[in-house]
């Protein structure tokens, strides 16, 4: 549990297409910023979608956040500790 407390959930906003999930991604793989855990689901809409990306918590998460919000398809980028609840009881289902 102490390493949890290391990481960080981002959750992203974006416009439901294909390639986004992909834009992210190399986004944060060019950048050497390690993805723990991914989970993607279209809103109610079916317009947009909802990723979370459970990352570490490091000096570089305000700046790759603040890169991740210029990609053109991220409407809005919220930031919550390692106790977000998406991760935790997605847990149950890999144990």
């Amino acid at each position: 549990m102490s390493q949890l407390n290391s990481r960080a959930v981002l959750e992203l906003t974006v416009n439901n297409h294909p390639g986004v999930m992909s834009h992210v991604c190399g986004m944060f793989a060019r950048r050497a910023f390690n993805v723990e855990g991914i989970l993607c689901l279209p809103m109610q809409d079916k317009q947009r979608s909802k990723i979370w990306l459970l990352v570490d918590d490091d000096q570089r998460l305000e700046q790759i956040t603040q890169q991740t919000l210029k990609l053109e398809d991220v409407l809005a980028v919220e930031q919550y500790g390692a106790e977000h609840p998406v991760f935790d009881r997605l847990n149950a289902f890999v144990e």
